[in-house]
């Protein structure tokens, strides 16, 4: 977080809903330099500082998605055992929560975490889902996770991803994506599964829009049965796809910074962010990968506020937004809004009585 000030104070105690983190991107520095000790992975140095470069975009770094990638890269050589995929899942829910919080759909690609060491792919599923669930319910977060597979990798992975995805639904697994490279993998040999996946009650997202325009966002949705659009941002080249999202209710999960490191946008004071708003899309902010972006929700959230000029009400529809789009059940989606209307309403109450409207974050016990 940058230096105290009441705004930043007030957005940092808000209710939090966050639909697009990826699990991979999330880790704590410090927890790579421990786990990198433990197991003697071969590194430049064994301290934050040196690793900070390597897993993180730093001012050093050209903003283009192959530098932004790279981090993964390097990230997947770090889970070396069921601990450590535990540990750093639990890790990832408690710093969610830490910052405010309340939902969240976290979304992790199993064969990320078994490559390295050859898991096999349920028992990673089976290690995720439960220290999630433990996590969330030790820190008051509700906590969902979403099955995600790589365009750019081997069809028959996400086969088995996705149908490990329908096996762990009643783990907390509620939707699957379709992340990775956009240039040069089209989407098309995974429709198949994804139409699959929905058929069978799954919620779906997909990273479309991103690094190439329109006609992806146009194929997730007619093709895909997308329910929403991770990042998304160049639908507004085409008035068409726009008409078709809108027409669908596709919600869309922007990630302003992500979108400013990996070279979707050249400045942030241009982001698409306002004109999606402008042109009635639903739309939620979110962080993508907190820790190759070196953010929290609260960060974007500032972001938006400070660079694109939404105010803190504007926030609390986003945040209502995002609930809304939540792969939930009715009736767990209704008691989530009004769970969050109530605090929002108390909050500022609050803070017509106290100056400051500081709140406590959520604390692990």
């Amino acid at each position: 977080m940058k230096p105290d000030s009441a705004l930043r104070r007030r957005i940092a105690a808000m209710p939090k809903v966050e639909l697009h983190r990826h699990l991979e991107g999330s880790i704590r520095l410090q927890t790579l330099v421990e786990v990198a000790r433990q197991y003697q992975i071969p590194l430049p140095g064994y301290d934050v500082e040196t690793l900070r470069p390597y897993v993180q975009v730093t001012a050093n770094d050209p903003h283009n998605l192959d530098s932004f990638l790279s981090k993964f890269g390097v990230l997947r050589k770090f889970y070396r055992s069921p601990d450590v995929v535990r540990r750093i899942t639990a890790e990832v829910v408690e710093d969610a929560a830490a910052d405010n919080v309340r939902y969240m759909e976290l979304r992790f690609t199993p064969f990320a975490l078994a490559s390295q060491m050859h898991f096999p792919l349920r028992d990673v599923m089976q290690w995720v889902c439960q220290s999630a669930r433990e996590a969330a319910d030790r820190c008051g977060i509700v906590v969902r996770l979403i099955v995600s597979v790589n365009r750019h990798e081997r069809v028959e992975y996400g086969f088995q991803a996705l149908q490990a995805a329908c096996d762990f639904r009643d783990m907390g697994v509620v939707g699957v994506d379709l992340a990775g490279r956009e240039t040069g993998f089209p989407a098309r040999p995974f429709c198949p599964m994804f139409i699959e996946a929905k058929q069978d009650g799954l919620g779906i997202t997909v990273h479309a829009g991103e690094w190439q325009g329109p006609e992806n966002v146009r194929d997730a949705i007619e093709n895909m049965g997308a329910d929403r659009i991770g990042h998304g941002v160049r639908v507004v080249e085409d008035s068409g796809v726009v008409r078709l999202a809108v027409e669908r209710g596709v919600v869309f999960e922007v990630c302003p910074t992500s979108n400013l490191q990996s070279g979707v946008v050249r400045d942030v004071r241009h982001h698409p962010l306002r004109d999606l708003y402008y042109l009635k899309l639903p739309v939620t902010i979110n962080t993508d990968d907190p820790t190759i972006s070196n953010i929290a929700l609260s960060d974007e959230l500032m972001l938006a506020v400070e660079a694109l000029g939404f105010s803190p009400s504007d926030l609390r529809k986003y945040t209502l937004a995002a609930a809304r789009a939540a792969f939930l059940p009715p009736e767990e989606k209704a008691a989530l809004l009004e769970a969050l209307r109530s605090e929002f309403d108390r909050q500022e109450q609050d803070s017509q009585q106290d100056s400051t409207g500081v709140l406590a974050s959520v604390k692990c016990e």
